[in-house]
């Protein structure tokens, strides 16, 4: 019973960290209307990039992008700060 307890924690453990949230835009992204037209080129596949803004309630937002190999965005991240919006 122990050995199947361990597997089945195991698996949900492995499915939680491999699985992957589809963000779409909202207003304010920076994919909010189709992808920038501008493309980072500089930057490696697989960087990082921050955004802030707020949203259509006024909430302080936070998002972090990827590049993807074709040098898109996409949105891995999005949650709400709490505080100050620092302009």
């Amino acid at each position: 019973m122990k050995r199947f307890l361990v597997l089945a924690a195991a698996g949900l453990l492995t499915a939680c960290s491999t699985s992957q949230v589809d963000l779409s835009p909202i207003p304010g992204s920076i994919t909010y209307k189709g992808q920038p037209h501008t493309r980072l080129k500089n930057a490696p596949v697989g960087s990082r990039i921050p955004h802030e803004f707020r949203n259509q309630f006024g909430e302080r937002i936070s998002e972090t992008y990827v590049i993807e190999p074709d040098r898109s965005l996409r949105i891995i991240d999005r949650h709400r700060i709490d505080g100050p919006f620092d302009d």
